[in-house]
């Protein structure tokens, strides 16, 4: 079972950037896709990047693409999310969790997530 712990959220100015970080224990890193997701006030939490095990392949959501970037170090079992660019609308909570690639859809228990607020 997936035992994600979110952090590096924060208060940052539009324009500015964020590394989240998104560590795993209570299951080996064993060949799973991992994913961010977001959740902001109101809305559904939906998907903002995915990862393959390997790291050959990786997904951005359009409302990310090119300005947010997901890595992962399989031996430190921790994914990360190069936040750039921030704007408003990015204010959410942000989750990671396993996900099936090819679906982008979570499975595994959620964390608590990790806050970002992005002021104007």
């Amino acid at each position: 079972q997936v035992q994600p712990v979110e952090s590096g959220g924060g208060l940052v100015q539009a324009g500015g950037s964020l590394r989240l970080s998104c560590a795993v224990s209570g299951r080996t890193f064993a060949r799973n896709a991992m994913g961010w997701f977001r959740q902001a006030p109101g809305k559904e939490r939906e998907i903002v990047a995915a990862i393959t095990w390997s790291g050959f392949s990786t997904y951005s959501a359009n409302s990310v693409k090119g300005r947010f970037t997901i890595t992962q170090d399989n031996a430190k079992n921790t994914v990360y999310l190069q936040m750039n660019s921030l704007k408003p609308e990015d204010t959410a909570v942000y989750y990671c969790n396993a996900v099936d690639f090819g679906s982008r859809r979570a499975f595994g228990s959620w964390g608590q997530g990790t806050q970002v607020t992005v002021s104007s």
